[in-house]
């Protein structure tokens, strides 16, 4: 039998993302995929400010950002005619490095991500099944199937199923996926077009009915389309091409489509789980949670599942931890797979409900809105926050503990950046560390030194005050850059007793 630390199932962002994380901290893994390559087509588009902040982790940020395209402003079109436009450049100055939108499409993502991965020595083994697995207790047995029929036992501490909507993990775990589907048949296509005005911005628009995204990813004249397809012709979605979906938008704005790269079909579900781990098999990403494409939210959520449970399975296996730290990975996620499903299920029925007051709707109050957001900077930071999921906090969580000055035990660090220092800079490491805003006693230095903890202090200033920061506290930051404890004495005994209750030994 072949053993690894980790078994991932699926090679998606979420799967290729774990291994990445998994990887860079020591643990062995294993990622299969029954697929012969990345995929080809995609409708995630956007990757989103937090899962960008996370990325510094592995030097991945600066790169994705130049692959990407930092889209400059969202345009709303009504029957042809044009009612608002959102401006996105630096729409999240102050809140993030990348207060910016991010235009980079899920196909090209995988294969940045593969390439990443195979400069830290792992291959996705392509064409490779999962057949079944059993829970040993103490470690997982799963059969495996080779492009050539032939089978193998692999042998795992743990299996995480990044399988997708139609996860076989999920199934033999016995995990429910209560949800629906949405009526209305969906197509995404990569297309040549001339006539978008402006060119090189995000547009949605709205006729009766129909519904259409067009999305502009940095390379001249060529744009993903996400539209919906006619009620008369959705009944066969396996004949379907461009041609045969609605083009009434696009006729209203006088855009051409010159070339059809490539077109596909879907369904848009929305469900969430009702296990996201069962013993030691998990549940991330689409396996665990599908929902409306709606705010870009679909694949990052994924990929900070990724994120979440790869610092912990780490700690786990190294033996700096005590396995019930895994309990944490499903209260902190399906709380927030609840949350975005409701989101994005308001937002998705509003964009495609059907009807005459749903036509007026968007014509006149949703422009309003958006014209009132532009103008308004507290409105743009809170759409912001919102949708680059850098509002996300675990406040429920057992891991979540304290509150000093407005900042709790859960949250998000604030990030304040000033001229000569940025509090952000440190959280480029994967590990536990402890903020400090003002003076670190002599105790705490001591403290930190004696757990391997790396200690940040930052002169005080007025405008840590202002991001809700407490003077002289001790903020003990998790490796997925989450405040774990916030306490305003910063006492190392206060520490001790946080990490003690919750079976962490950092000094392993």
């Amino acid at each position: 039998m072949k053993k690894t630390d980790v078994l991932i199932i699926g090679a998606g962002p979420t799967g290729l993302v774990h291994a990445l994380w998994l990887t860079k901290q020591g643990v062995t893994v294993r990622l299969i995929d029954k697929s012969r390559g990345p995929g080809e087509t995609s409708r995630a588009m956007v990757v989103q400010a937090r899962t960008l902040e996370l990325y510094r982790q592995l030097g991945l940020a600066e790169a994705v950002v130049a692959a990407g395209y930092q889209t400059p402003a969202m345009n709303m079109w009504v029957q042809g005619k044009h009612k608002a436009q959102l401006q996105l450049v630096d729409a999240g100055k102050g809140i993030s490095p990348y207060p910016f939108v991010l235009v980079f499409p899920q196909d090209r993502h995988e294969r940045f991500l593969v390439e990443r991965l195979q400069a830290l020595g792992v291959e996705v083994e392509r064409q490779t099944e999962l057949l079944s697995f059993e829970d040993k207790g103490d470690h997982v047995e799963a059969v495996l199937q080779h492009y050539d029929g032939q089978q193998e036992t692999c042998t795992a501490l743990y299996l995480a199923g990044c399988d997708g909507a139609r996860s076989l993990v999920r199934h033999q775990i016995g995990s429910g996926f209560e949800g629906g589907t949405y009526r209305q048949l969906f197509y995404v296509a990569d297309v040549v077009a001339s006539g978008v005005n402006p060119a090189n911005e995000a547009h949605i628009a709205f006729d009766k009915s129909e519904f259409l995204l067009m999305m502009y990813y940095g390379q001249a004249s060529q744009y993903r389309f996400i539209g919906t397809v006619r009620d008369e012709r959705a009944e066969h979605p396996e004949s379907l091409t461009f041609e045969d979906v609605g083009h009434e938008a696009l006729t209203g704005l006088n855009i051409q489509v010159e070339q059809v790269n490539w077109f596909s079909t879907y369904r848009v579900h929305h469900r969430v789980t009702d296990y996201f781990r069962r013993g030691r098999a998990f549940l991330l990403g689409d396996a665990a949670h599908v929902h409306s494409p709606a705010g870009g939210q679909g694949m990052n959520t994924g990929i900070l599942d990724a994120i979440n449970l790869a610092w912990k399975f780490a700690a786990v296996v190294k033996g700096q931890a005590s396995a019930r730290l895994l309990d944490s990975y499903e209260v902190e996620r399906q709380a927030f797979a609840h949350k975005l499903v409701e989101t994005t299920d308001r937002l998705f029925t509003f964009a495609t409900a059907e009807g005459g007051f749903a036509d007026f709707v968007r014509g006149n109050i949703a422009p309003l809105f958006l014209g009132i957001a532009y103008k308004s900077e507290h409105l743009r930071e809170y759409l912001f926050r919102i949708i680059s999921q850098t509002t996300l906090n675990y406040h429920e969580s057992p891991l979540s503990a304290g509150k000093a000055g407005d900042v709790q035990g859960g949250d998000r660090l604030p990030r304040v950046p000033l001229l000569d220092v940025d509090n952000y800079a440190p959280l480029t490491e994967i590990g536990w560390q402890v903020h400090v805003y003002g003076e670190a006693n002599a105790d705490l230095q001591t403290w930190c030194t004696q757990h391997l903890i790396s200690l940040h202090v930052f002169d005080w200033q007025l405008a840590y005050h202002k991001a809700g920061l407490a003077k002289n506290a001790a903020y003990l930051l998790r490796p997925d850059t989450y405040v774990a404890l916030a306490d305003p004495a910063g006492s190392p005994a206060t520490l001790s007793r946080y990490l003690r209750e919750r079976g962490l030994n950092l000094i392993v």
